[in-house]
C-alpha cells in the first residue's frame, strides 16, 4: 500500500501576527481574482479587496503576487489530488483501482479549478516560467510519482508488467485527458458528456491493461 498520500504536506510559512483563518480568507479571494483575470491581469489591490483585507495585511502573508499564486496552486493541489489518487491506498483488483483513479482524474481535470489553473499556466508560462514549475511540482509531478509507486507495487506482486513505472503513469494520465479534457479546456460543447466520460475512463483502463497487464484482455 502506498504511503505517499499520507505524507504531510509542507506547512505554510508562519504569518506574523495573523491567523491561519485570515490566510485562507486571502487565498479564497485570490482564487476569484485569478479565475477572472489570470495571473498577469490580477493585482494585489484587487485581491485584497476581494478578500476583504488591507494590502498591509495581504503583504504580511505573501511577499508578492507570485508567492501568493504559488500558495494558491499548492493548496488547490493538496486539496484535490489526494482524493483523485486515494484508490492507490486500497487493496482492490488492479482494474477496479485504475478505473477509480481514472474517474477521479477526469473529474479533477474537468473541474472549474482544474481548467482555470491549466489556462493560467499555459497562458503565463512563457512570461513566468516559475509558475509552471510550481504547478508541475505540486500537481502533475506528484501525481505521477504516486501512481508510479503504486504501479511498481503491482509489478512486484506480478499483476502488472512494466519496466518504466514513471513513463507508464504518464501514459495513463494522458489517456485520461482525451476528448473530455481537451474540449472542456477549449470551452467546446459536449453533446453526450456523461457517456463520453464513461468511454474515456474505461478505454483508458482497457488500453493500459492491454499494454501492461499480466492477464489476457478479453
Amino acid at each position: 500500500m502506498s504511503l505517499l498520500l499520507t505524507q504531510p504536506a509542507t506547512p505554510p510559512s508562519p504569518c506574523t501576527g495573523e491567523s491561519e483563518a485570515k490566510r485562507q480568507q486571502i487565498l479564497a479571494g485570490a482564487k476569484v481574482v485569478f479565475a477572472d483575470h489570470g495571473f498577469e491581469g490580477a493585482s494585489m489591490s484587487a485581491i485584497a479587496r476581494q478578500a476583504g483585507v488591507s494590502k498591509g495585511t495581504l503583504y504580511n502573508y505573501f511577499t508578492n503576487k507570485a508567492d501568493l499564486f504559488a500558495a494558491f496552486v499548492e493548496q488547490n493541489c493538496r486539496e484535490k489530488l489526494p482524493a483523485a489518487l486515494a484508490p492507490v491506498q486500497t487493496n482492490q483488483p488492479v482494474r477496479k483501482t485504475l478505473t477509480e483513479i481514472a474517474r477521479g482524474m477526469v473529474q479533477l481535470i474537468t473541474s472549474r479549478e482544474g481548467i482555470m489553473l491549466y489556462r493560467i499556466i499555459v497562458s503565463e508560462a512563457p512570461h513566468f516560467p516559475e509558475l509552471a514549475t510550481v504547478f508541475w511540482q505540486h500537481g502533475p509531478k506528484l501525481g505521477i510519482e504516486i501512481l508510479a509507486h503504486w504501479i511498481q507495487e503491482q509489478v512486484d506482486q506480478g499483476t502488472l508488467n512494466v519496466t518504466d513505472p514513471v513513463f507508464a503513469a504518464e501514459q495513463f494520465f494522458t489517456l485520461c485527458q482525451t476528448r473530455i479534457g481537451h474540449r472542456k479546456r477549449f470551452n467546446m460543447p459536449l453533446e453526450n458528456e456523461a457517456e463520453d466520460t464513461e468511454k474515456v475512463i474505461h478505454a483508458a483502463v482497457h488500453m493500459f491493461l492491454a499494454a501492461y497487464g499480466t492477464e489476457k484482455i478479453g
